[in-house]
Order: structure tokens, then C-alpha cells, then sequence
């Protein structure tokens, strides 16, 4: 069963930063949006929830510098996008 990823705009707008200033990952991270649709347990995206103050999101990684923070809308099983880059910038 998949799940429903939600682009804000404000995710659109990073995105498309951190996929400029590395355009090597494209297809990584078109990778791992197409598993987090699928199967958000997959294990090699590496799912976990964050503590502290971002305790309400959960990440999963491109790679092992790179992440996208996540928030789970469980009702209707969609998957809202929060923020995407290396793992100081979105923590």
C-alpha cells in the first residue's frame, strides 16, 4: 500500500536549492522519494523519529551526509516533506 507525499511550498523551494548546489544526488534523491511512497520501513532509507525539539518528525537519509526530515500524517497515510539537506542544516 503506498503513501501520499505532500510538497509544500516551502519544501519545493529547498529542494530545489539542495539539488542545485548537488546535482549528483538527483537520482538518489529521486530514489528515495519513490521508497518512502512505496514502503517508509524500507531499510535503506533508514527511517527513525528525532527527539528533542524536533520530536514530532521523523528522517530518513539519501546518503549518509544527507537527510529529509518528514512529518507523518497518519489519517489517509500521507507523508508531508519538511526540509531536505546535509545533517547539520536540518537538525
Amino acid at each position: 500500500m503506498s503513501y501520499k507525499l505532500i510538497f509544500t511550498e516551502s519544501y519545493t523551494r529547498r529542494a530545489i536549492k539542495f539539488l542545485r548546489r548537488h546535482p549528483n544526488l538527483r537520482t538518489q534523491y529521486q530514489r528515495i522519494l519513490e521508497l518512502l511512497e512505496l514502503d517508509p520501513s524500507h531499510p535503506s532509507l533508514r527511517l527513525h523519529k528525532l527527539k528533542g525539539e524536533f520530536r514530532d518528525l521523523h528522517s530518513v537519509s539519501i546518503n549518509y551526509a544527507y537527510r529529509i526530515t518528514l512529518e507523518f500524517l497518519v489519517e489517509g497515510k500521507s507523508i508531508l516533506l519538511v526540509n531536505v539537506g546535509s545533517h547539520d542544516e536540518v537538525y
